[in-house]
């Protein structure tokens, strides 16, 4: 990589091939010094924050004038869009004049704080999706939406749409997530930087000092499950197979999450689980991504059983890093995992038992299922996809703004 460490998207030639990273910077030629912003609601924790801190930095690598915006908001504010979330996953939810009240107000004040005359504007999921009714656009407005949509709650949805419909496009992470609207839709995944702390190599050292500055042990198989602390990650669930797995075989498990700034249920779901931690049932809150990079590359297995997910960043992380996953049959983790061919797909915490124990019992099949699914990684979920992607939808707007030359 350059001197100063960005990475820029010749950085991928080593991974990806000289090919593709020409074809890449042959998109983005034409798109060269267009002004674009992304907006989402928190600078950390989770996968969008995730995502954009290296992903607004590589679009300007290849001339894209990008920025970065995030919304402040109460917590009354994040509160309700914390249910707004859960019910576009299919929550129950009481839709007040109140909350509505408090959302788009909270909105407003956001759009008089920035001034938005950019050439294209992403607003990342619900949180900021009202702010297109208080601008004169100047080009393509694009709502990217990360949340599985397959069962959205009725009531808002009708509620949202009236907003989703202002917009030019909307971006999906899978195409099973498609719903009726105006606007049209476009479909594809997220990524990840394999240059990032949380997934570059790590030597044998460098893992052992993060898990030892954690008091992890290593002397019996690690079994990790690495995400916010959600309902919707099932982390009882985890617990309830580690505890049929540890019966089988002796083993660890670590439970590793942190507490997003925009999901005020996060520290409630954590202390929730404190009370089952033991010896061999480590439960930590911490944002340390090499902590994550160390613990999916010492992981005998990497868990992920997710009851929904938009997509699922640590699954692709930890099959990045050559690591057998389990993860939950559901949305973006089943468009990830082939079962038995790189990772496994269980519906229920028996099945989940099931698959951890056989992983731990067969090295060989471990070895095998993660050189398959880095190999997937490789092909399909590399921020340099992401951003084709991304150049060749800005690219179809061609007539809505003047390329420069």
């Amino acid at each position: 990589m350059s001197g100063n460490d960005i990475v820029s998207v010749e950085d991928y030639e080593k991974i990806v091939g000289y090919e593709t990273v020409e074809r890449v910077l042959n998109k983005a030629e034409p798109l060269r010094d267009l002004h674009v912003t992304h907006i989402n609601s928190t600078y950390y924790g989770g996968g969008v924050a995730e995502v954009l801190s290296s992903f607004v930095l590589m679009m300007n690598s290849v001339g894209i004038k990008t920025g970065w915006r995030v919304l402040q908001g109460s917590p009354d504010y994040f509160g309700i869009t914390k249910k707004i979330h859960n019910a576009l996953q299919g929550s129950d939810i009481n839709l007040s004049d109140r909350k509505k009240k408090i959302y788009e107000d909270t909105i407003l004040e956001n759009a008089i704080r920035n001034h938005l005359d950019h050439d294209i504007v992403i607003i990342h999921d619900p949180q900021p999706l009202p702010m297109i009714n208080h601008y004169r656009k100047r080009g393509p407005w694009i709502w990217r939406c990360h949340i599985d949509l397959t069962n959205p709650n009725r009531e808002l949805w009708n509620y949202l749409t009236r907003f989703i419909e202002k917009y030019d496009a909307v971006i999906l992470s899978l195409e099973e997530y498609k719903r009726e609207l105006e606007t049209p839709q476009r479909f594809f995944p997220p990524a990840i930087n394999p240059f990032s702390i949380k997934n570059k190599e790590l030597s044998e050292h460098e893992i052992k000092e993060r898990l030892e500055h954690y008091n992890i042990p290593t002397d019996l198989p690690l079994v990790v499950q690495i995400s916010r602390f959600d309902k919707w990650k099932d982390p009882e669930g985890v617990i309830e197979a580690f505890n049929i797995i540890r019966k089988e075989v002796d083993c660890t498990l670590v439970l590793l999450g942190n507490v997003a700034t925009d999901d005020p249920e996060g520290e409630k779901v954590y202390k929730s689980l404190l009370d089952k931690r033991d010896e061999r049932l480590i439960i930590l809150s911490r944002q340390d991504t090499a902590l994550v990079n160390a613990l999916q590359r010492k992981a005998a297995v990497v868990i992920q059983k997710s009851k929904r997910e938009g997509f699922g960043l640590t699954v692709t992380e930890a099959m990045w890093k050559g690591s057998p996953v389990v993860g939950g049959n559901v949305g973006g983790i089943k468009y990830q995992i082939k079962d038995g061919e790189n990772g496994f797909l269980v519906n229920s915490v028996e099945e989940t038992a099931e698959r951890v124990v056989q992983l731990l019992k067969d090295k060989q099949l471990c070895r095998n299922i993660g050189e398959n699914a880095k190999e997937t990684v490789k092909q399909k979920f590399l921020l340099i996809h992401l951003l084709e992607r991304y150049l060749e939808m800005i690219g179809s707007f061609e007539s809505s703004f003047s390329l420069k030359n």
